[in-house]
């Protein structure tokens, strides 16, 4: 059964839109009519870069570890575009490694600035506009987050936190803001397929992208501060 949103009139940001899933939520929230914010550190000019460019989208370069850096990136929006109306947490990052003994701060200071740090910092400052427009954030957590693992305790531990993030937000906008995020297993990304061996029972971001797209729409109203399983069939 074919699912469609619209979302005409709506301004989105999604960050990490360079990467696989971001531009797969890029592209989802244009064909469903939105005015798109695609933000990353990544130029889409990158040869890693999965954005397109010309895809009808504005795309703002900025440090999302930088809290002026995303000061700035909201108030250019605001400017640009007279408002915001959805948020989309993507910017993040995976890496395995070592026991925690053996960790170097480095690793867990990477993974707690790029996939905690930036949800933070663009919660914080595009909250008083979501406030405005009785708008929704959807973030990306991750199905490992809900126990502890051998080898990537700092990474689980950074995805646990974007569910907590998440319940907090909505709690504090009870009847305002609605807070979602989607814990994916593993997705079907060119870096995945570097680093593991490809299944089919991985996920497509492009079907990651149409969840995250419910829990913005209207459909999804009544819910917030969920932690929605994206596991495909693994």
């Amino acid at each position: 059964m074919a699912v469609s949103f619209d979302f005409s009139d709506r301004v989105a940001i999604v960050t990490g839109a360079s990467g696989a899933l971001g531009s797969a939520v890029v592209d989802a929230f244009r064909d469903a009519g939105a005015t798109v914010c695609a933000v990353d550190v990544v130029d889409p000019s990158d040869e890693d870069a999965q954005l397109d460019p010309d895809a009808g989208t504005t795309f703002y370069q900025a440090d999302l570890t930088d809290e002026a850096e995303v000061e700035d990136l909201v108030a250019q929006v605001v400017a640009d575009h007279g408002g915001i109306d959805h948020l989309a947490n993507i910017a993040g990052t995976w890496r395995g490694g070592d026991h925690l003994e053996d960790t170097e701060l480095s690793e867990f200071d990477l993974l707690w600035n790029v996939n905690l740090k930036t949800a933070f910092l663009a919660t914080k400052h595009a909250l008083p506009h979501l406030q405005e427009s009785s708008g929704s954030i959807v973030s990306v957590s991750a199905r490992s987050s809900l126990s502890g693992g051998e080898g990537d305790g700092p990474y689980r531990i950074t995805k646990a936190g974007i569910r907590l993030l998440t319940e907090t937000v909505a709690e504090e906008n009870l009847g305002t803001v609605r807070a979602n995020c989607v814990m994916p297993s593993v997705l079907d990304t060119p870096m995945n397929r570097e680093m593991m061996t490809p299944s089919d029972d991985w996920v497509d971001p492009a079907d990651a992208a149409q969840v995250m797209l419910f829990l913005c729409s209207e459909a999804a109203s009544p819910t917030s501060g969920a932690a929605v399983p994206v596991y495909g069939e693994a």
